[in-house]
Formats: C-alpha cells, structure tokens, sequence
C-alpha cells in the first residue's frame, strides 16, 4: 500500500524516484556532514578534558602565589596595595569554523604584567600572584569559550541526527513504497487495457 495518497499515474511515478533518488543523496550528505560534526565534537571534549587538568593546575598555583604573597606581606599590606591596582583586560568575541559551521568564541587579552607598587613594601609574591591569576583569568575564559564551542556543536548534532533518521525512516522508504505502488497500479492498467483490447481483437475478427 501506498505511503503517500497522491494517484498513480506515469508523472507521479518520475517524481517519487526524483524524489527518492534526492533522499538517499541527501542522506549521505547528511550522514557524513553528522560523522564529522562528532569527530570534531570528540575533539572539543578532548580539549575540555585538557583545559579542565590546566585549570585545576592555574588555580592551585595561583592561590599558592597568594597564600605566600599573604604570608610575605601580611593581610593588610596586601589589601592596601590591591586597593590601588587596577587591571584592565579586554573581552573579544570572535567566530572560529569547527566542521563547517561559524561558531562564537571568547578571547581575553590580559594587560602586560608591570610592577605598579613600591619595591619597600612588596615582595616577588605579588608580581608572582598577579601574574598566576592573570593566567587563571585567561583558562577561564578559554574554557567559557570550547563550552559554548561543545554546546552548538552537540546541539547542530542532535539535528543533523533528526534529519538522518528523519530521511531514513520516514521520506526513502516513503517514497519508495509509493514508487512501488505506483508501478503496480500501473502494470495492473496495462494488463487490463491489453485483455480489454484482446476482447476487442476477438469480437472484431469473430464471423458476423
């Protein structure tokens, strides 16, 4: 029986195999745009896993610049000279291609590193500290950065996989049992209108 209910005639018949015929090319398009959407979400997950070993890294280091930078100068030296620094880092958004597609990403460019305090009050710690957080800062934002990156990547899988399946399940074997059907219905035309002719044949050439 027929999955589309649309009549069988010849015309029809072309459409649903041109059809058909787009189905299957699309669903290769499809399938291999879909592997490599994975590949390189597996490849983005791989970074993540990286990142997140630096970033556990960064952030143990730069907390231990702080602890020895607290001890070195003391609590309240260290609040008064953060008091007067200021540390302009600037936030840009910028698109990357990952397996096709534009995807937003974050880039912090932190400001150089430049001593901004009295020698006779600070120690090395505080350039140290400063300069491990910095650090910290930036992982940070790379990390916000490949999440977003995982986030659309996953998220243009997930329909990619819609349309495969949907292509897979639903539009060829559609199409193809209606192009079966078709050709049925018309065989079947065909035989009748050769018995009718045959009768025809019979009767026309039968004496008067």
């Amino acid at each position: 029986m027929a999955k589309l209910n649309i009549p069988p005639t010849k015309s029809n018949l072309i459409l649903m195999k041109e059809q058909r015929t787009l189905a299957r090319e699309g669903f290769e398009l499809l399938e291999q745009k879909r592997e490599i959407l994975v590949m390189e979400l597996m490849r983005m997950l791989e970074r993540v896993k990286l990142l997140e070993a630096a970033l556990d890294k960064a952030m143990t280091k730069a907390y231990a610049s702080l602890k020895k930078m607290l001890l070195a100068v003391g609590r309240e030296t260290a609040r008064e000279v953060s008091a007067g620094i200021t540390c302009d880092f600037t936030v840009i958004e910028k698109t990357v291609k990952a397996a096709g597609l534009a995807l937003p990403t974050l880039e912090v460019k932190t400001p150089p590193l430049t001593l901004k305090y009295s020698f006779m009050n600070t120690f090395a710690y505080t350039d140290e500290s400063m300069r491990d957080f910095l650090e910290y800062l930036r992982l940070i934002a790379e990390m916000a950065s490949i999440h977003t990156m995982v986030w659309r990547l996953a998220r243009e899988v997930k329909k990619t996989q819609r349309r495969v399946n949907a292509l897979e399940k639903i539009v060829i074997p559609d199409t193809t049992q209606t192009a079966a059907y078709i050709e049925a219905a018309l065989e079947e035309r065909e035989r009748e209108i050769f018995f009718i002719q045959k009768i025809l044949k019979t009767q026309m050439e039968a004496p008067v």
